[in-house]
């Protein structure tokens, strides 16, 4: 299997003083540097993925300002790919797939921001145009939600996407087996 990393939204402005803060976004981050770093030891494919929004009151991510930047700890290098999105959906509307195809690539490792959102979308997506997917779970941050008057806690919203996506449409592990499986030399330690 051809594997690449894909890396959903890690933007400043999920971080904390960012304009919408994602619970547990600092861990979640440094589970995918580790999965990153593993990638780049490996020299495997990283595809970064950034949001920009077009839309007229948005509120956050939005363009050429820095809380649409890459998180520094998982900005991409040279050689990486970086593909621009503007719905939560990665494919929509991107150059993703040919890109994918372009590069026989059959298996997705996702992590990111939000589960909810854009980690939902790009893996449901994915394994309709035929891809495997793989996510990590401690490598993805959610923030809470309401519905009909009722807050849902943000580590509510991430299991319960991350349970409706498992088995069908991903395999779903932590990082920390992940990178066992891979044997890469990472320890999660160093991501501190």
């Amino acid at each position: 299997m051809n594997s690449a990393l894909l890396l959903l939204e890690i933007q400043n402005d999920y971080f904390p003083n960012g304009r919408i803060s994602l619970e547990k976004s600092l861990d979640a981050c440094a589970r995918a540097q580790a999965a990153l770093r593993a990638y780049r030891e490996m020299n495997q494919p990283v595809i970064h993925v950034q949001h920009i929004s077009t839309l007229p009151d948005a509120a956050s991510l939005l363009p050429c300002t820095k809380g649409a930047d890459f998180y520094s700890s998982v900005a991409p290098v040279k050689g990486e790919t970086v593909i621009k999105k503007h719905y939560p959906n990665s494919f929509k509307d991107t150059g993703l797939l040919n890109h994918l195809i372009k590069n026989k690539i059959n298996h997705l490792v996702i992590c990111g921001m939000m589960t909810h959102m854009a980690v939902d979308a790009t893996v449901r997506a994915a394994y309709d145009l035929g891809f495997a997917c793989t996510v990590l779970h401690d490598a993805c941050a959610a923030r809470q939600l309401e519905f009909n008057h009722t807050i849902i806690p943000a580590i509510n919203v991430h299991y319960a996407f991350l349970a409706a996506l498992q088995p069908t449409y991903a395999n779903v592990m932590s990082s920390e087996e992940f990178l066992q499986r891979t044997g890469a030399r990472i320890p999660l330690a160093e991501t501190a």
